[in-house]
């Protein structure tokens, strides 16, 4: 089911390299396992940090995960919005419209809308 939705780009990237993308997958494992921080809080931080960096990408990514892990639209939203006075609300404007791209197709049964660019691309075609 997730391997449904996951970008073209990234599946290519596992399956080129994918004695590395093994390797990142036990470190990301070790970095949970490592703390007490629950499933869903740790992908909420995980969601802040990819909209910080702006990695549209890591946005859908973790928007699926917090969702799977239990958080609600409100949690999910709300940590990106507390970005406002750190990032701006111009990095914050876009971060909500790549959760919006997950949780507006998620209502909808479809896996979220992906651009030309591909997997953590930081520009957006304009919608019409």
């Amino acid at each position: 089911m997730v391997e449904d939705v996951l970008p073209t780009h990234f599946r290519s990237v596992r399956d080129r390299f994918p004695k590395v993308m093994a390797a990142l997958d036990e470190v990301g494992t070790a970095a949970r396992q490592q703390g007490p921080l629950d499933s869903k809080t740790a992908h909420l931080i995980q969601l802040a940090a990819s909209a910080a960096i702006q990695s549209e990408g890591a946005v859908h990514s973790h928007v699926q995960r917090a969702t799977a892990a239990g958080a609600t639209p409100e949690e999910i939203y709300h940590a990106v919005v507390l970005l406002v006075s750190t990032m701006g609300f111009p990095r914050v404007a876009a971060a909500l419209s790549w959760v919006d791209d997950v949780l507006k197709t998620e209502d909808r049964g479809s896996p979220p809308r992906r651009t030309s660019a591909g997997h953590g691309s930081k520009l957006r075609k304009k919608r019409t």
